[in-house]
């Protein structure tokens, strides 16, 4: 089958296996390329394990330190003519590659929220490792059911206390216009929350506590973003804002939970990327073509295995030293957040328009990464050549198959 993209809004609705293949080789290489990790924390689960940060962390997990690894994703599989998610291939490709280098690694595919995968999981934990050393939680869904309750919660994505008004970017066709957004109910901060919000992270750490498989000093992370000034009314200040509050108060919860065990919860604020989920955020696409391109010219810009790797390695997240802010946050955003940076960005947000925005922005940086999130974009595949879809994941597990 030839696979090209088809772009509707901020999604791409097909994904090229080859493509994700490379991007996941790629990551590799670069882990490859850098000094072995050291820590004992061999055995890891990472929950959210498919895409961005999620992924690039199950791989410098695998290839920086040796770690064994259960990846938990959700992600639709290929059918006659309708190839499978990004997310599907990238994992298909990350196991194929940790199969030839004799790395463990095993997947498990369903809602990541329900009852059910996370017993699946646990079960999968107890029989193959016994104890995991590090949990990361890298979950990043538009809506969640509530286990206990059964209610569908859908997070919103609007400002808080009055209506908001901005620049954004529409990244394929480059034109900039205002975008105007009401101010949040709130019925729907308390969605976002429930969506977006710790309580999911702290339900998983619960019931691996109670099943006893947690190690002695287990670590947990998981992501956030806080941003700058220009987008903290859409985003800090509005409902993702909210929820990412929640979280960080989830993370102190969990660090008191699991403190008899000597673990501990630590939040991650990495840096503004293009992902699937920051296409979707209003004022996002036109920042970040505008943060890629000052970071660039400065040699600071980092794609998500590179944040990872460095959170990992000179930020010691792997250690009782870990490098923190003064409320318990490891800052992968520090360099996006350098004055200096920041003011070069306003400068540009003040005169940026339609007609500049090529020049004066990192335009086609960002509509190549997001290409690239789907598998194409890259210069060495021919993509006019049938590709085969309909690949399988080598490890998908579930509690009634004998692994």
């Amino acid at each position: 089958m030839i696979v090209e993209p088809k772009i509707r809004g901020f999604i791409c609705l097909t994904a090229h296996p080859e493509g994700c293949k490379l991007n996941v080789q790629s990551q590799i290489d670069f882990i490859r390329s850098k000094p072995t990790i050291q820590t004992e924390k061999k055995r890891v689960l990472i929950i959210g394990a498919s895409t961005g940060f999620g992924l690039a962390s199950r791989i410098a997990c695998a290839y920086g330190f040796n770690a064994s690894t259960i990846g938990i994703i959700f992600e639709r599989e290929p059918e006659t003519a309708k190839t499978a998610t990004a997310g599907w291939y990238n994992t298909v490709a990350f196991e194929n590659f940790a199969n030839e280098s004799e790395l463990y690694a095993k997947t498990i595919n369903g809602d990541a929220f329900s009852d059910q995968i996370r017993s699946q999981t646990l079960d999968l934990i107890e029989k193959d490792f016994g104890q995991v050393d590090l949990v990361i939680y890298s979950l990043a869904s538009p809506r969640r059911t509530n286990p206990k309750t059964g209610i569908i919660h859908k997070s919103v994505l609007k400002p808080i206390g009055e209506s908001f008004s901005s620049k954004t970017l529409d990244t394929q066709n480059g034109k900039i216009s205002e975008i105007s957004l009401e101010q949040a109910t709130s019925e729907e901060i308390a969605d976002t929350i429930q969506v977006m919000g710790g309580e999911d992270w702290e339900l998983w750490i619960d019931s691996l506590l109670k099943r006893n498989l947690l190690a002695k000093n287990a670590t947990t992370i998981s992501y956030s973003y806080v941003g700058p000034e220009i987008t903290a009314k859409m985003y800090r200040n509005g409902t993702i804002g909210q929820a990412k509050n929640d979280l960080e108060n989830s993370a102190k919860r969990i660090s008191t939970k699991i403190s008899s065990i000597g673990g501990k919860a630590f939040i991650s604020v990495n840096k503004a990327l293009v992902t699937q989920s920051s296409s979707a955020i209003p004022v996002m696409p036109l920042y970040i073509t505008l943060l890629y391109k000052v970071m660039k010219e400065s040699n600071l810009h980092e794609g998500c295995i590179e944040q990872i790797y460095r959170m990992l390695s000179e930020k010691n997240a792997l250690t009782k030293s870990i490098n923190c802010d003064e409320i318990g946050r490891i800052r992968m955003d520090d360099w996006e957040l350098q004055s200096s940076i920041q003011s070069s960005i306003e400068d540009l947000w003040r005169i940026v328009d339609s007609e500049n925005i090529s020049s004066i922005g990192d335009l086609e940086g960002y509509r190549n990464e997001f290409l690239k999130l789907f598998g194409f974009g890259h210069s060495s595949i021919d993509y006019s050549i049938d590709v085969k879809i309909d690949v399988n994941i080598p490890s998908i597990w579930n509690s009634d198959s004998q692994g």
